[in-house]
């Protein structure tokens, strides 16, 4: 679908989309994710352009996601802010309230947790650098985004932190460098060092920088310190602007490196990456350490957030016992 079809001239109103959420600061992915939205949106009411639509058509769209789709509440949610900030911040124009909207209903569930013999089991078959990152998920309690967008900077070895930059709710944070990984990091550095000198032989070697860092420190993307920790294996255009670049490391490498190990283990649970996040909180926990230091670990704005952690591992320590073992 091209925008042209939408009615807009020049400029195209996706095009207009990416100018405004560029200019905010929003990541690509947001920018991917709304601009899809946008897209559905437009063709779910036969390309009729967005000016000439409004509070009803955003209503029925939603609506139809919630009752026919079955999305769950935070998708849905997702795509009313895509709509949202077209209408407000493109098209200038305020939207209702929704009052007739069909909700999506949030589900509460309990995280899947592995116990500590369960994680080292899953981490003895990942090796290599998917398996350095493996285990700063779950000795650091990292996101996978976290993970692989670290630079070389972020890792302090004389006070074993790890500085995670502009993580969920655009947050920086400190967590734990476990000492077991001081080692294997170092080794990791030099790869990612001996990467960008073999870039900037081939007159590459600048790597991106948010928002106007790089134009206020014009040396810093070709600088040691800004390159990521896990660089990927090619240089890519950045589809931003179409500059050849070395980009982080994939995420769906890690991803399916975790999910391959969990296959060669006998536990079933649906393990996954985040996993590893949510049995870091609870080791922790269940180690003895308070809930505000894990909900400062985490980068949990609320403390109820943490708290999940400390209802899973109550469950078994009440003192219940059940009828059939009576």
């Amino acid at each position: 679908m091209t925008d042209q079809a939408n009615g807009e001239n020049s400029p195209r109103l996706l095009q207009q989309v990416k100018n405004a959420i560029q200019l905010r600061h929003y990541s690509i992915r947001t920018e991917q994710a709304y601009v899809r939205w946008i897209k559905n949106f437009i063709y779910f009411h036969g390309k009729k352009h967005p000016k000439d639509m409004g509070d009803e058509e955003i209503t029925a769209y939603l609506s139809h996601m919630a009752s026919v789709k079955n999305v769950s509440a935070a998708t849905q949610n997702q795509a009313l802010n895509a709509l949202v900030f077209l209408y407000r911040n493109v098209l200038d124009i305020e939207v209702g309230v929704f009052k007739e909207l069909v909700r999506a209903k949030p589900s509460k569930r309990i995280p899947v947790v592995l116990t500590h013999a369960e994680a080292v089991e899953v981490l003895s078959h990942i090796d290599g650098m998917t398996g350095i990152m493996a285990r700063l998920l779950y000795g650091s309690g990292l996101r996978v985004m976290e993970c692989v967008r670290l630079r070389i900077k972020d890792i302090d070895y004389k006070f074993k932190q790890i500085t995670v930059r502009d993580g969920k709710g655009k947050k920086d944070r400190v967590t734990l460098l476990p000492e077991s990984l001081i080692e294997p990091l170092k080794e990791a550095v030099e790869h990612a060092k001996n990467i960008h000198r073999f870039d900037l032989s081939e007159g590459f070697g600048e790597v991106y920088l948010p928002y106007a860092l790089a134009r206020k420190y014009k040396k810093a993307p070709v600088e040691t310190g800004w390159q990521y920790l896990f660089p990927a294996s090619k240089r890519a255009n950045d589809p931003r602007s179409n500059k050849e670049r070395r980009h982080h490391i994939s995420e769906t490498v890690l991803q399916r490196a975790v999910k391959a190990a969990v296959r060669k283990t006998n536990i079933v649970k649906p393990a996954t990456c985040h996993t590893f996040r949510h049995s870091f909180a609870t080791r922790l926990i269940e180690k003895g350490t308070d809930i505000r230091t894990v909900q400062e670990l985490l980068g949990h704005e609320n403390v109820s957030t943490t708290e999940i952690y400390t209802h899973v591992l109550n469950i078994n320590k009440r003192a219940v016992l059940s009828p059939v073992d009576e």
